[in-house]
């Protein structure tokens, strides 16, 4: 028998090792706030905060989706979205996080002093009373037609405790990567009742990305320049999150 005849013998009786198994798809929902006939709040140029969410969560999804991530919005465009429904969507698709993006507005409206950040998580009471007013201004898109609890309802759910924590954890990392990236006034980490953050069955935030009301700053949210600014720190304090996440659990 030659070497060659050998040799190709021998390549007959071997395989290919198989590859890995590619790794689960991470999966995120973003949700841009209000939507449709809900306009939320306005700029001092009468610019409504709906459309300002929506460019930002496109921005956003690139920028996941560049980490590998599957990226889903609880809307794509400007359609209305009632909040118990922005949750289901994310446990319908068994995401990781859940991202809600909304612009903040001071009671004073349009022309307001106060501006900066405010990043929050879910709790039965709020942090303050201005954690308080938020709250209450972004659960004004509830449907009245809804009378469950739905914030009291899951933090009975002992389950849900550890999304809480997860919750706390998240919403650390992306206030701390908004305030870095965008240089923006730092509002603190807080907790409020949001309806919308009620009911999701993973880590889940709620930003206010800036004032709207405020001269200089709602001009600025609505400049490409600053969206990108926003996307990109946010997927920055996303990014972080996970590595924080995966060194836990490798210990």
């Amino acid at each position: 028998m030659t070497p060659a005849i050998v040799l190709a013998l021998l390549l007959a009786g071997t395989t290919a090792p198989a590859r890995p198994a590619a790794p689960p798809a991470f999966i995120v929902v973003l949700d841009p706030g209000h939507g449709g006939e809900k306009d939320g709040a306005l700029s001092v140029e009468g610019r409504p905060e709906k459309a300002i969410t929506l460019q930002i969560a496109r921005l956003l999804r690139k920028k996941l989706e560049k980490q590998g991530a599957r990226v889903v919005l609880t809307r794509a465009e400007d359609v209305t979205v009632d909040l118990p429904r922005r949750a289901a969507i994310a446990n319908a698709e068994e995401a990781d996080l859940f991202v809600s993006l909304h612009l903040n507005s001071a009671p004073g409206g349009p022309g307001s002093p106060a501006r900066g950040i405010e990043t929050y998580f879910l709790s039965a009471d709020a942090t303050d009373a201005s954690a308080s007013a938020v709250a209450a201004r972004e659960n004004a898109d509830r449907p009245r037609s809804d009378p469950t609890d739905a914030v009291g309802g899951i933090l009975e759910d002992l389950e849900d405790q550890a999304n809480l924590a997860e919750s706390s954890r998240l919403a650390h990392a992306i206030h701390g990567a908004l305030v870095r990236g965008t240089r923006a006034p730092d509002r603190g980490v807080k907790q409020a009742p949001f309806h919308v953050l009620a009911g999701a069955r993973m880590a889940a935030v709620l930003l206010e990305l800036g004032f709207v009301s405020h001269p200089v700053e709602g001009k600025d949210l609505a400049r490409p320049a600053r969206q990108e600014a926003i996307a990109g720190s946010i997927a920055a304090g996303i990014a972080a999150w996970r590595r924080a996440g995966i060194a836990d659990a490798s210990r």
